[in-house]
């Protein structure tokens, strides 16, 4: 029997001041005992493990015999109607994906055969934990869903903005969302994960580690759609014309480069645009700035996966890029809003189990559970089992079932067959199978007792964590800390946030001494133990920073400039002319929306009021007031705070001759101003700002401004 298979007992662990029986694959249990009842299923069945499908072997295929997992399942995809349970505000675009290297060698799934073939393709991003009508920056995984209408049927690359997720089982699915959503007696938090039932569930859920790490990241409160990454989270196979397996994740890489915004910056531009993300990818694609990504493969074979130190299976792990680097093999491009935001973005349904013939699964449990849980789930939302008859849903290939009847029944079998075998003839008798160009699932060998168990691999829930946060720079680990430090901040109860840091203390001392710090605790806890020893010598990953993989441009990025009667024609042109140059966005700002008569005589219109339009909306600002008009804004409140703000988030700021006065009305003094100030005071300073905010930020600045 190998490592993998081994079969898991339970031992008995106390973590903070709860206690619980453990198995060898990590995942704990509270049992009943004393006054607790025990659980059971909807029909009074009592409950063994509520924390594992129903598996062959510890590391086999979930099944379908699983009663308590398929009633539990099916009951969290009813909850909610007609909106979606997670994933509900969303945004929808059409494009194309074009392959730019061929993977015929590992499969056979037709758009990967031949380079410079373009498929049409329609994506939808979104957050996971709030309504439809959330904002669009809580700090929250965004959910990253490729839908591919291919020549062979449509594939469905349905993952995140983070390549990890909280759970190993779908079976816990249920638990982790009801935790984050809305608290069930109250209706409160909408859209935020900083309350007491989302951390009492992580802190008792060690396979949380990981994910809640990075959505305390700044991954979680990405600065556009645009400039975020994309990953399929689970371990898929690839099949080539030999029938052999190679295994795969898969990743989209954004070509604008990684960019998020600060946590006040965030709370702000929620305040001032709750629609901030669906306004960014409407104006980019209408105007020709097509978001684009790469898709990128990891490939690896058995050899890798048995010597890996994690299992393969465990969507709670990660395949580092230095240790398998992503191949780059096509390029996703969307250059067409939709024709209306409900027949296709709420309609567009996705399903992990829509896949191609080249492409096929593995036993990851949470994926297993996902191919079920998503089928079902449209059933409820759309109405019936006809939603692949909605356009934006529908096969652009051709396709021919004896499927018939239902609600919304729009294709149903012409002639006389609706059954196959038939004798009717070609004409008469429909479609038939085709061994040759039929999906054919890989010819897996599975063995193994039926039990309700996990691989005991699974259970090492900190050592990637470890790994993840040693890999940001000193600026990322100080915004994680911060993080942790308010979302805990909000939890009531204290027991959890001593929980909490007690499972940092398995990941990083300082980490949760700064968190301990900032939340008042006066000792440190004992650390959780640790189901498996954490490995602490994993190398950085510095393809897991963001800071680390920035842009090399401000192409797609936006500056707002401020500007009143009397600005200087000559200096605006020359900001505005660069920022044409690299392909950066520009909005004019002012006192009044309806424009301002420049220098030269001459009038502009302006995108935005003063007081209508912070700094937060922009990546970089660009003060160009007149003497007379600086004098004006410097009695308006919403002008400090436009240059406040900007300072505060460490946002490069261009000063004109005349804004030295509106500065110092703002509150900073001459010692506050840094690098991250440009004069702008001749025609050629225009091409030197620009060029500093290719560095997005002004780090350095942090240090100071958030001194406590």
């Amino acid at each position: 029997m190998s490592k993998r298979e081994k079969s898991s007992g339970r031992d008995e662990v106390t973590i903070g001041d709860q206690t619980f029986e453990r198995s060898k694959g990590g995942e704990t249990h509270q049992t009943a005992t004393g006054d607790v009842p025990t659980l059971t299923t909807a029909q009074g069945v009592p409950v063994s493990d509520d924390q594992n499908t129903l598996k062959v072997g510890p590391r086999g295929p979930a099944l379908l015999e699983d009663f308590h997992f398929r009633e539990k399942i099916f009951h969290f995809d009813h909850e909610r109607i007609p909106e979606r349970v997670v994933h509900a505000r969303g945004y929808g675009a059409h494009g194309y994906f074009e392959l730019t290297d061929s993977l015929s060698d590992v499969t056979t799934a037709d758009v990967l055969q031949r380079p410079g073939e373009r498929v049409p393709a329609f994506v939808r991003l979104s957050t996971v934990a709030g309504g439809r009508g959330s904002s669009d920056l809580p700090r929250d995984i965004r959910g990253f869903a490729v839908k591919l209408y291919t020549k062979a049927g449509n594939w469905d690359i349905v993952g995140n903005n983070a390549p990890v997720f909280f759970i190993q089982d779908a079976i816990k699915f249920p638990d982790f969302v009801h935790s984050i959503k809305e608290e069930p007696d109250r209706g409160f938090p909408q859209a935020q994960s900083a309350h007491d039932n989302l951390w009492d569930f992580v802190s008792l859920s060690p396979e949380s580690m990981h994910a809640i790490m990075w959505a305390m990241s700044d991954r979680a409160i990405p600065r556009s759609l645009r400039f975020m990454e994309g990953f399929g989270v689970h371990t898929f196979r690839f099949i080539n014309k030999d029938g052999n397996s190679t295994y795969v994740k898969f990743h989209w890489k954004p070509k604008a480069g990684m960019q998020s915004v600060v946590w006040n910056e965030a709370l702000k531009i929620n305040g001032a645009d709750p629609d901030f993300h669906r306004r960014d990818m409407w104006d980019a694609i209408n105007s020709g700035d097509f978001p684009e990504w790469e898709l990128g493969v990891q490939l690896f074979d058995d050899e890798f996966a048995d010597s890996f130190d994690f299992d393969i299976l465990d969507a709670t792990k990660l395949i580092p890029e230095e240790l398998v680097p992503v191949r780059r093999v096509g390029r996703l491009v969307l250059n067409r809003v939709v024709d209306n935001f409900f027949a296709e973005t709420e309609q567009v349904a996705f399903c992990t189990q829509n896949v191609v013939p080249g492409v096929d699964f593995t036993n990851d449990p949470l994926l297993q559970g996902r191919n079920f849980s998503y089928l079902d789930t449209q059933l409820k939302r759309l109405g019936g089992p006809n939603f692949t008859h909605i356009p934006v849903n529908a096969p652009k290939c051709p396709f021919h079932t004896f499927q018939q009847d239902g609600h919304a029944a729009m294709h149903n079998p012409k002639g006389r067959a609706n059954y196959e075998p038939n004798s009717w003839g070609p004409e008469a008798g429909g479609a038939r199978e085709n061994p040759s160009r039929g999906y054919r699932s890989y010819a897996a060998q599975e063995s193994g007792e039926t039990r309700r168990e996990r691989a005991e691999l699974f259970a090492d829930h900190y050592s990637q964590v470890r790994q993840f946060y040693i890999s940001q720079t000193q600026t990322e680990q100080v915004h994680i800390q911060q993080a942790y430090t308010f979302e805990l901040s909000k939890v009531e109860t204290p027991a959890i946030r001593s929980r909490v840091v007690s499972h940092l203390l398995n990941i990083d001392k300082g980490l949760a001494e700064a968190v301990a710090k900032g939340i008042g605790l006066e000792t440190l806890p004992e650390a959780a133990p640790p189901a498996r020893p954490v490995i602490d010598n994993l190398p950085p990953s510095p393809a897991l920073s963001i800071l680390k993989n920035g842009p090399t441009t401000f192409a797609g990025r936006k500056i707002g400039i401020l500007v009143t009667d009397g600005t200087d024609a000559g200096l605006l042109k020359a900001v505005c002319d660069a920022a044409k140059a690299e392909g950066t966005n520009v909005e004019l700002v002012g006192p009044q929306v309806g424009g301002v008569k420049l220098s030269d005589g001459s009038t502009v219109p302006l995108g935005q009021k003063i007081n209508g339009g912070p700094s937060v909306l922009y990546d970089a600002v660009v003060l160009l007031p007149s003497a007379a008009g600086a004098k004006l804004l410097g009695h308006e409140a919403t002008a400090r705070d436009f240059i406040n703000d900007a300072y505060a988030h460490a946002k490069f700021i261009g000063v004109g001759p005349e804004a030295d006065p509106l500065i110092a009305r703002a509150g900073l003094q001459p010692s506050d101003r840094d690098q991250g100030f440009v004069a702008i005071a001749a025609q050629g300073d225009g091409d030197g700002f620009i060029k500093a905010c290719r560095a997005v930020r002004f780090w350095e600045r942090e240090s100071k401004v958030h001194a406590v």
